[in-house]
């Protein structure tokens, strides 16, 4: 299959870590080089915000991207790219009539489905659409502070009914789409996946400071990632330290935690490690003795699964996809969000039970090769777009 991928904030080759480059980058790339990997030919389509980069960046055997003219060739805040959405749409339909005709279109965040429903109409293309975030939750939690476009829940709303198929990838984003009057028929639950040859338990480890434990969790900075719960629960988690992985030093919210690690007296503690390489990220992970997610809401959760995938266990928030990816007291444990005062005492729990800790790891690290590799996850997604062209699911390798 010909298989396009509109992506249009979170391009695959970006640096991860920024406040807009996370979770939903490394999984259009990841999958995109799983289908690729099946046989199919992929195409990522994402917004050009550079003046220097090609028209089109191979990605790897049967992945290209490219870069599509769309408002100012410079990096903008997502929130501020709806506006050329329009212009987005019109440019994906002219390539797909004059260059290269998808089988079916798979858009990743909301603006990129009005875009992709836009131009697929006049082809009679299918579109699928992941959310990854939904406007709803969004403000639900962030309240006045949620920057997003006002008119976002509604056009979601519309997507829902006007896409061909919605992929959900937990069980609390079904339950959203539905009180939003979204059909369950039109849902296919489809999570996201992990790269288990790059992430597994085998290989090097970043050194440590000699007698204390390390906590690691790695987010973006901003403030629903929890990371101040866990500079709060700090202090009643003796010989441990926390490191944060995300972020730059020069950012203003980094700054806010380093701040907060200093009242807190446990700035000896903290060590703020800022933007990692991706290819750094499985030496980081298998250096902690726990992963901690300790996020307000989150709609699925990326990094868990690259820790489980090391053998390491987690401490994360009972919210969103974590739920469904973390067994808790099987390959970690779920702690109410927004609690300080329980996180540590999980916390102090785990890391005094060296032989739980071990039993996590390894529970963890058989449910992230068993149930998210990502070949596994990619060829759950060609069965539904098969489905959706009318070809034979059988014939889907």
């Amino acid at each position: 299959m010909r298989i396009a991928m509109i992506s249009e904030h979170a391009s695959p080759l970006a640096t991860l870590g920024g406040v807009d480059a996370g979770g939903q980058n490394t999984h259009v790339a990841e999958l995109s080089a799983a289908l690729a990997g099946d046989g199919h030919d992929v195409r990522v389509y994402t917004r050009r915000d550079g003046n220097d980069l090609p028209d089109i960046v191979p990605l790897g055997d049967g992945v290209d991207v490219v870069h599509v003219p769309a408002g100012p060739p410079e990096a903008l805040p997502k929130d501020e790219l709806l506006p050329h959405m329009g212009g987005f749409a019109e440019w994906l339909a002219d390539d797909w009539r004059e260059t290269w005709k998808p089988d079916v279109a798979h858009a990743h965040f909301w603006m990129s489905g009005l875009a992709t429903v836009t131009a697929a109409r006049r082809f009679d293309l299918p579109v699928l659409q992941t959310f990854h975030a939904l406007g709803s939750v969004k403000r639900r939690y962030q309240g006045v502070a949620d920057t997003s476009p006002a008119q976002r829940i509604g056009y979601e709303r519309a997507l829902g009914r006007a896409v061909d198929r919605i992929v959900v990838q937990c069980q609390e984003e079904i339950g959203e789409l539905v009180r939003m009057g979204v059909p369950r028929g039109r849902m296919a639950l489809v999570p996201s996946g992990v790269n288990t040859d790059r992430f597994h338990p085998g290989g090097p480890a970043v050194s440590r400071v000699p007698g204390l434990r390390r906590i690691l969790t790695v987010a973006r900075p901003v403030e629903r990632k929890g990371v101040e719960d866990l500079i709060r629960a700090l202090p009643r988690v003796p010989n441990a330290e926390l490191v944060v992985v995300g972020g730059a030093q020069s950012d203003p919210y980094v700054r806010k935690l380093a701040a907060l690690a200093r009242d807190c007296h446990v700035d000896d503690r903290l060590r703020l490690a800022g933007a990692v390489p991706a290819h750094e990220m499985p030496a980081w992970y298998r250096s902690a003795d726990l992963l901690a997610a300790t996020p307000w809401y989150e709609p699925f959760g990326l990094t868990v699964l690259e820790a489980m995938a090391c053998g390491v266990p987690v401490v994360a928030s009972a919210v969103g996809g974590l739920v469904d990816t973390v067994v808790d007291g099987v390959t970690g444990e779920l702690v109410a969000p927004r609690d300080p005062a329980g996180l540590s005492r999980t916390l102090r729990k785990l890391l005094h039970d060296e032989t739980r800790r071990v039993s996590y790891g390894a529970a963890a690290h058989d449910r992230a090769v068993q149930s998210y590799a990502w070949p596994r996850i990619a060829h759950r997604l060609a069965v539904v777009y098969a489905e959706m062209i009318g070809a034979p699911t059988e014939a889907v390798a």
